[in-house]
């Protein structure tokens, strides 16, 4: 048996005319509508495959067979696969290697070209360069896409050509360069679909079999809390998301750091695995022009902000944006760290918050910034170490606006908050869940603690303990560090860090 096919994009289909036909590799972009590098292909070829890759270099990486993430994709392909269906066609669906299953599809299926939308993380260019390489050997082109984002790269400098560093006159940048053609919607054409006939016929004729998958546990996982916590996946879900949080959408720069509350739009795993379109978010935030809305927009904003980051200034990935800032020395100490993963620090809004991620892989963007500023500042725990695990935890996890804000917490980012500020958690609690609804939520041990109280355990009395049910180092930790003492602790472990580059002369 021959290790591959001939050429098939050169012969006669059915109808007696040459055969024009690509594939479309959906990665980020899990949705047919307004969807840039699909509608490209519909427009440029007579006929289109479609396949998604459960790539085992990212699956093969992670540390559990319940992840939320997974299932979560794996639910949109089926209702992708099921839109497809109804357009005479079907979803490809392989476990394997993306860049060997891609270019092995596109000879089996015989296409002239594969078109996806783009990925900006290093490993994912990288694979793209790898998969472009191979394609350009045996006669194919691969064609990228701008999707994910509004404006990319190199499309928002200033006015000297240089990449923004501080958000603000990025942002100005941003909102100034925005038209209407840069949020005009992709529908996808009229087009030939490749039928599910075609499919079959081509990969059958193929001289290794690609072997459909047919259900989570064949991709080594199991199914998890992921439904029951109400999230709802694929193109679908993202809708039906999106039409709740219209409903609240004007109040969100009043309600949007209070926990407790429902004023987010809980649309950050819908932006990170693109079952809506950026595109429709942007323009439905200038439509509504609310300072609700416009709020919210400086969200999105702040994520393409990090995507550009990341782009011009990769080494961010494994260092400190501020090179400097590399001279930091953490203290590490992995009893520390493992009772901030488990939400047993004695600060109760830390502990909620960490618990939140646990149960559901989600963390409220405020409280994201409180447990990193917690684990950094008063812990004296490597940023790096909080980064990892946020990273195997978030359901909407994205390299850029992860190692963004990471980094802005560590006070090493971009645009950081200054290394002498710390969060008091405590005072952060008062503030943002003033009565300890969101609390009382994930600590159900200080469900009988009276709100004046709840926000620091260790005030209380052995009386107060006794009458609350809840003993401190007993039902609920005593503080694992002293916020005081710790903040001294930091601010010298930042000025060291400085004067050390001043003597280096850096």
């Amino acid at each position: 048996m021959k290790d591959h096919l001939p050429p098939l994009h050169d012969t006669l289909d059915s109808q007696g005319t040459l055969g024009h036909s690509a594939l479309f590799w959906f990665r980020r972009d899990l949705r047919l509508q307004d969807n840039v590098g699909l509608s490209a292909a519909l427009n440029d070829h007579a006929r289109v495959f479609c396949v998604f890759v459960f790539d085992q270099e990212i699956l093969d990486r992670l540390p559990s067979p319940l992840d939320r993430r997974v299932e979560f994709i794996w639910h949109c392909t089926q209702q992708l696969d099921q839109a497809l269906r109804a357009c005479g066609s079907e979803l490809i669906q392989v476990h394997g290697v993306a860049r060997e299953q891609i270019p092995l599809l596109a000879e089996m299926l015989g296409v002239r070209a594969v078109y996806a939308n783009r990925d900006y993380e290093p490993q994912a260019i990288d694979r793209d360069a790898a998969v472009a390489g191979v394609l350009k050997t045996r006669g194919m082109e691969f064609s990228s896409f701008k999707d994910q984002v509004v404006f990319e790269g190199k499309e928002i400098l200033t006015q000297a050509g240089r990449p923004y560093t501080v958000f603000t006159p990025y942002s100005k940048t941003w909102r100034a360069a925005v038209t209407s053609a840069h949020l005009a919607s992709h529908p996808y054409p009229a087009g030939h679909w490749g039928t599910r006939e075609q499919v079959a016929q081509r990969l059958r004729s193929g001289s290794r079999a690609v072997v459909p998958v047919s259900s989570l546990q064949q991709l080594g996982f199991e199914p998890t809390n992921l439904l029951d916590l109400g999230i709802k996946p694929g193109f679908l879900g993202a809708q039906h998301t999106l039409e709740a949080f219209l409903e609240r959408m004007d109040r969100y720069h009043e309600q949007r750091d209070f926990p407790a509350l429902p004023g987010v739009s809980w649309l950050s795993v819908h932006l990170r695995f693109g079952t809506l379109s950026i595109r429709q978010l942007v323009q439905l935030a200038l439509e509504r022009h609310t300072s609700g809305s416009l709020t919210w927009l400086n969200e999105l904003i702040w994520r393409e902000f990090y995507f550009a980051i990341l782009f011009h200034f990769p080494h961010v990935v494994e260092h400190a944006f501020r090179t400097e800032m590399d001279a930091l020395t953490f203290d590490n100490d992995p009893a520390l760290f493992q009772s901030w993963q488990q939400g047993q620090t004695g600060f109760p809004i830390v502990d909620a918050a960490m618990r939140q991620l646990r149960h559901s892989g989600y963390m409220h963007n405020r409280l994201r910034m409180i447990a990193a500023s917690f684990l950094v500042k008063d812990l004296g725990i490597d940023w790096r170490w909080g980064e990892g695990h946020f990273a195997q935890q978030l359901n909407d996890y994205d390299l850029s606006a992860n190692n963004g804000g990471w980094q802005w917490c560590a006070s090493t980012g971009c645009d950081a908050q200054p290394w002498f500020r710390m969060f008091n958690p405590s005072t952060q609690s008062r503030r943002f869940d003033p009565e300890g609804h969101f609390i009382r939520r994930y600590l159900p041990e200080l469900s009988r603690v009276p709100s004046a109280k709840i926000h620091q355990p260790v005030l209380l009395s052995p009386q107060e303990q006794a009458q609350y049910g809840c003993r401190l180092g007993v039902d609920y930790p005593y503080p694992i560090v002293d916020h005081a003492q710790a903040r001294q602790r930091t601010l010298q472990r930042y000025a060291l860090a400085v004067q050390t580059n001043q003597r280096r002369g850096t």
